[in-house]
């Protein structure tokens, strides 16, 4: 642990919905709900300088500091938030929650059904980023915030931030969409369905109801190393592994990890079916497939039409294929002809759509910049 680090931090829950259902886009109903969140620094005596950062398909609601002195692994993007960071604690009060669906202590598909006893499974209904946001607006609610200085977040985090603006405008002055979209592409939905199609396959799967008995492991390692792949760039790829090979001096003519990449996503995957629940991984894979802010609102422009009193910074990274910069390039014409203030970064860098997570220094600079200028319009 060091100096720059939040310290010890703890996961909080709260729980609403407990007499009256949330509505969800679906038309089902959900309740009682509980979001896992936690937070960093002290909210000021205005309530005005409160920052909800949202988390992509793998985080939670770490996103930074340790749950003990002999924790090893901070939260996800530690090195961002903290003293003198990018979102500095010592200066904002930064919430991050886990999104409904999830499998952090947030209600999903592992969560016990109070109707049945159960786990809900796939009785759990479909929900969307929409509802995601929903359910973090009860939260900030709670919190007692009027209106968030900033929501940022990246990839599914940054779909959860132009939800937000396009949904709650009054609630926010500031949205830092990075490495994301406003809708996913054919070719982003077909690599969801193959990460989907993996757990099917998975005979531990048994239809969505496994929790009495062994976990899809199998199928949702193969889903995180499909994914995992797209993370990363031809590039970064090259640069970290080529075709080194892994504890062997020549090739094994077997079916073992002769290459370095065999067992680098091997691990990722092994690692991830520790943490995470493949219910969840359904559910919230098929939330980014339904996102697209332009359905319901005529065009995406129009999607921000109410929405013109928030500052935006837009966010991409060169060598990102999961999401190119002209995903961006589409949000920020959008965003400009709905009269938006929008400042638009497409940053050099070889990590590919990782990028906005390895690339601190230069997120360090950007990010606190824009959030001082934000600031100033709230003295």
């Amino acid at each position: 642990m060091n100096n720059h680090s939040v310290g010890i931090v703890q996961r909080q829950t709260f729980t609403f919905a407990e007499k009256e259902p949330m509505r969800l886009d679906s038309g089902e109903m959900l309740g009682p709900v509980t979001l896992a969140y936690e937070t960093y620094g002290r909210l000021n005596a205005e309530r005005s300088n409160a920052i909800l950062i949202c988390h992509a398909l793998s985080g939670d609601s770490h996103v930074a500091g340790y749950y003990s002195a002999e924790d090893q692994s901070p939260g996800w993007w530690d090195e961002c938030v903290g003293p003198g960071k990018a979102f500095d604690t010592e200066r904002y009060f930064v919430i991050c929650s886990n999104v409904i669906g999830g499998c952090q202590g947030s209600t999903g598909p592992g969560t016990i059904n109070p109707q049945t006893g159960d786990p809900y499974g796939l009785r759990f209904p479909v929900i969307t980023i929409g509802d995601m946001v929903r359910a973090q607006r009860h939260l900030i609610d709670h919190l007692g915030i009027e209106r968030l200085l900033a929501v940022a977040g990246g990839s599914m985090g940054g779909m959860q931030v132009l939800q937000w603006a396009a949904s709650y405008p009054e609630r926010v002055r500031a949205a830092l969409p990075i490495a994301t979209t406003a809708r996913h592409s054919p070719m982003l939905i077909a690599f969801g369905e193959v990460g989907r199609q993996a757990v099917y396959a998975d005979p531990n799967w048994q239809g969505g109801d496994y929790y009495a008995g062994p976990r899809p492991a199998a199928g949702l390692a193969v889903a995180r190393m499909v994914g995992h792949i797209t993370y990363l760039s031809e590039q970064s790829m090259h640069h970290k592994f080529g075709r080194r090979l892994q504890a062997r001096q020549r090739f094994g003519y077997d079916f073992g990890a002769d290459f370095a990449v065999e067992g680098y996503l091997r691990h990722k995957g092994s690692r991830f079916t520790e943490r995470f629940d493949a219910n969840s991984y359904l559910y919230v894979t098929k939330a980014m497939d339904y996102f697209d802010l332009a359905n319901g609102n005529g065009s995406l422009a129009a999607a921000f039409s109410q929405s013109k009193g928030i500052a935006y910074l837009v966010v991409s990274f060169t060598s990102d294929w999961l999401y190119p910069p002209y995903h961006s390039k589409e949000l920020v014409s959008a965003l400009t002809a709905a009269g938006a203030d929008v400042t638009y970064c497409n940053l050099e860098s070889t990590w590919g759509h990782d990028a906005f997570l390895l690339e601190v220094e230069t997120m360090t600079g950007l990010v606190s910049n824009f959030l001082e200028r934000v600031e100033k319009t709230v003295r």
